[in-house]
């Protein structure tokens, strides 16, 4: 009888213990999902709201659990304003729908960018100049953005490049926008719903897509013509010794992009897509010396 009694224990203990052991293996698996922090920007797949409630919510509300395509914009040398700016629009659009057949525009979406929306001042192009605007560093959520739209095999209906090229993507691949002016606008061309999901960490600018069918592939290709050597551009600073000198913007040559992309279909079909011309001045050196 007590043998029985203490089989019968043991086995409450292993089956207890292999309970546990589920369990603290299921926690594990979802807790430590290994997001994608690449030092360069591009595709990206393990995103860090994986098990976000809210994203987890949009998704069901949707339908949309097939991601399309994710992008990482990587940004090195933005001010604490700038980062603060980006993951304000971040926020802004994570959860934003885009019916069938509907057409997305950022600045109607998330737009204005100014200081009652919690925007601060960023760094901005205006023409040939860098300068200081209210919502600086928007552009950077309009370039990841488009950057989504044209992997998921969407239709650009606007879209501008930037007077002077920046270094946080290829030639061709970047957007702009002005609240009032420049816009970037896409359509849903899929028969489903398109859920929209980003999010900003430190450096690093997360955009994706989901919605109920997968993206065929696509291909960025670009064509680069006249260039134009950047011009070096000297500041004085007396501090610094005689014959040092400190750079304080990476120059960046100009060029004519003309870009295309190649889309491959799974039942094998192969289309071309031209995506425009892209026209960019170069941005200067920026150079300290003494004198």
């Amino acid at each position: 009888m007590k043998k029985g009694i203490y089989a019968i224990l043991i086995l409450g203990v292993i089956v207890l213990i292999a309970c546990l052991i589920l369990i603290k293996h299921d926690v594990q698996v979802v807790s430590n999902i290994e997001i994608d922090m690449p030092y360069m920007s591009g595709a990206v797949s393990n995103l860090p709201w994986l098990n976000n409630d809210q994203f987890l919510k949009a998704q069901k509300k949707t339908d949309a659990y097939t991601l399309m395509a994710a992008y990482c914009t990587v940004f090195e040398s933005s001010s604490l304003n700038e980062e603060h700016n980006v993951q304000l629009a971040a926020s802004s659009l994570s959860g934003v729908i885009i019916e069938p057949n509907e057409v997305f525009s950022q600045n109607n979406t998330i737009g204005p960018y100014d200081e009652e929306k919690g925007y601060k001042a960023g760094q901005s192009y205006i023409g040939s100049k860098i300068t200081t605007t209210i919502g600086g560093g928007v552009c950077k959520l309009a370039t990841t953005l488009y950057n989504v739209a044209v992997a998921s095999n969407l239709e650009i209906v606007e879209r501008y490049n930037h007077f002077m090229p920046v270094s946080y993507v290829p030639y061709g691949q970047d957007a702009t926008v002005s609240y009032g002016s420049k816009d970037l606008k896409f359509r849903n061309i899929t028969d489903s719903p398109i859920l929209i999901w980003a999010e900003a960490i430190d450096n690093r600018l997360f955009v994706s897509f989901y919605g109920q069918q997968k993206a065929p592939n696509v291909k960025w290709n670009h064509k680069i013509s006249n260039r134009i050597d950047a011009p070096k551009v000297y500041k004085s600073n007396p501090n610094l010794p005689e014959g040092v000198e400190r750079t304080l913007v990476k120059g960046m040559e100009g060029a004519l992009v003309e870009s295309w992309v190649i889309i491959s279909y799974p039942e094998g079909d192969v289309e071309t897509k031209h995506m425009g011309v892209s026209q960019y001045w170069p941005m200067p050196h920026v150079i300290e010396s003494c004198h």
